[in-house]
């Protein structure tokens, strides 16, 4: 492919970014239907989590991902993407994760984990199947792919917020021969132009993102605000053995949750500007060469203009813009004005039966982390199963509090990991 076919191509496919997703709900001709107990909708760590804990009970599932093999959202970030969690904090029920206890795993180490994890309790997978669409008919839930009609009676959409990229729609203004790429397809330096490099978005991924870049020679600018970082260095001994666990399993695990004055008044931050730098400071972009701007407020003349006035001629920008729920999908009155699900710790409020795992900020701010997801579906299928026991036995269900309800269940204990 030729360099100008090539900028085509990635222009192309940005574009195709910048239309949030809606996938067609046109009728499907599926060539089965299979009733299933729980239908888990992605087979990443939520899902895996829950089919195990599922089997653990005795209890059937499905498990389906668009995915060809377990792990893939993983194995197609960035190529030098490690994890901020370190080993230690990265297993799943059952089954340690093979690194030394204070390494931060790659995203392969991560990907071929969930893989073997899949394999060695084998958990029913159905991989490359897409859900489509979502809907209910009576009392089942009716998933719907492109060959299956998934008949369930739960359903865990075991999915995390990142599944559509954010790109503002200025970007199309942009000179033709500026190459675009979201975070979520770039991988390394080899995609860019010669030339600067504007990255956009200064959270985790942007600045992560930076330190790739530069590294390769390309001047690197990072546009946007600060999102605040860790004051100290996750990888030096101390943080290793005694902050680290500190953060993760004291700040982010049990303070910063939706059962705490703390985490509630955090929690729209984290959902709407990111987290924290966690392996990065300031510091560390500014002695590589990386400089800072402020936020990109449009284009001008073709080229990205700053929020002070300022044009910025260069080759490339990478979108760290972070990303729409993509739950467009789901056909059911259970996602807010901004398509995120209404629920009260991942219990859809307005469609009992169905469960949200993998989501920001489900309960706490690890949430988005190893250990938090774990907690979240552990916690999701034992009340899936305090429930079935409740109808079996004929007491009633408590009906659902207000959505992410602060009130009713912070009296409640988070059940201790």
């Amino acid at each position: 492919m030729t360099t100008a076919a090539m900028h085509h191509s990635e222009r192309h496919h940005l574009e195709s970014h910048q239309v949030e997703s809606h996938h067609d709900h046109a009728e499907t001709r599926p060539t089965e239907t299979r009733h299933v107990e729980t239908l888990v909708i992605g087979a990443g760590q939520a899902g895996l989590t829950v089919g195990y804990e599922l089997a653990r009970r005795g209890r059937s599932c499905t498990i389906v991902d668009g995915s060809e093999r377990v792990g893939d959202p993983w194995r197609q970030r960035w190529s030098s993407l490690r994890l901020f969690t370190p080993a230690r904090y990265d297993a799943l029920p059952g089954m340690p994760f093979p690194s030394p206890p204070h390494t931060f795993p790659t995203k392969d180490e991560m990907a071929d984990y969930l893989e073997a994890y899949a394999r060695r309790f084998e958990l029913p997978l159905r991989l490359e199947e897409r859900i489509l669409r979502l809907t209910r008919a009576g009392d089942h839930f009716v998933a719907t792919s492109a060959t299956t009609r998934y008949v369930a009676e739960r359903v865990v959409v075991a999915m995390a917020g990142y599944q559509t990229p954010k790109i503002p729609p200025f970007a199309a203004e942009l000179h033709a021969d500026i190459v675009q790429l979201h975070s979520k397809d770039y991988r390394d330096p080899t995609q860019l132009r010669p030339g600067p490099v504007l990255l956009v978005g200064a959270g985790n991924s942007g600045a992560e993102i930076a330190l790739d870049v530069v590294a390769a020679d390309h001047q690197t600018f990072l546009a946007g605000r600060g999102t605040g970082h860790i004051p100290f260095d996750i990888d030096g001994a101390l943080a290793r053995h005694l902050l680290v666990p500190l953060l993760l399993r004291g700040v982010f695990h049990r303070v910063l949750t939706t059962a705490t004055p703390f985490g509630r008044a955090a929690r729209p931050t984290f959902l709407t500007k990111g987290g924290p730098l966690v392996r990065l400071k300031p510091r560390d972009l500014v002695a590589a060469g990386v400089q800072r701007l402020p936020k990109v407020a449009g284009v001008r003349d073709d080229a990205p203009l700053l929020e002070d006035g300022r044009v910025l001629e260069v080759a490339n920008v990478i979108w760290c813009t972070g990303f729409h729920a993509g739950f467009d999908w789901i056909d059911l009155p259970v996602l807010d004005e901004t398509g995120r699900p209404r629920h009260r710790r991942g219990a859809a409020l307005d469609a009992p039966g169905l469960w949200f795992v993998g989501l920001p900020f489900l309960y706490a701010a690890s949430s988005t982390m190893v250990h938090g997801v774990v907690r979240d579906a552990c916690y999701a299928v034992g009340q899936m199963e305090a429930g079935s026991a409740r109808r079996a036995s004929g007491v009633p269900a408590t009906p659902p509090g207000p959505a992410n309800s602060q009130a009713r269940h912070q009296s409640r204990r988070a059940p201790r990991s």
